[in-house]
């Protein structure tokens, strides 16, 4: 019996140990910012997993524990609010801040050079490949050839001294 229970008492500690570890979704909405309608607070939420926090960089302000969040989180409540549609609402913020501050930006305007770097940038390299390849192949070519008679007797000559 008290195997057992020092067994239990140890899996407890490992498993309090593995979630302390594993990463779980924070998320930093405060109940004061939560929206009594719970349509409106379901539209904030999908709204805010796009808008990207400007001082955490690479995470959301639904899960940004930030002031800056916190204030987008409220703008996009306030403008739901007063009766903007979901573009309405993103446009309004990326007015206010810039395109910056969408997790996905679209891909007009300047950013269809950032949207086209990549595969550019994979077709200029697998075209500076291909030449390698092909200088390569040649290369071995004129080296199977041989010495030439004339380089032949040269060598020859050499070896003899």
């Amino acid at each position: 019996m008290r195997r057992l229970k020092n067994g239990l008492c140890g899996l407890a500690l490992v498993l309090a140990g593995v979630l302390s570890v594993v990463p779980l979704p924070a998320q930093a909405v405060q109940p004061d910012e939560v929206l009594s309608d719970p349509a409106l607070e379901g539209r904030a939420r999908d709204l805010s997993k796009d808008l990207r926090c400007l001082v955490c960089r690479n995470e959301n302000i639904d899960e940004s524990n930030a002031e800056l969040a916190r204030d987008l989180r409220l703008l996009v409540r306030e403008r739901l609010l007063a009766g903007d549609s979901n573009p309405e609402v993103i446009d309004f913020v990326v007015e206010r801040y810039g395109e910056y501050v969408l997790l996905r930006p679209t891909a007009s305007g300047a950013n269809w050079l950032l949207w086209a770097a990549g595969p550019f940038m994979l077709l200029v390299a697998l075209g500076v490949a291909a030449g390698f390849m092909r200088a390569r192949g040649r290369a071995s070519k004129d080296e199977d050839q041989g010495l030439s008679a004339e380089e032949q007797s040269r060598l020859d000559q050499i070896l003899d001294d």
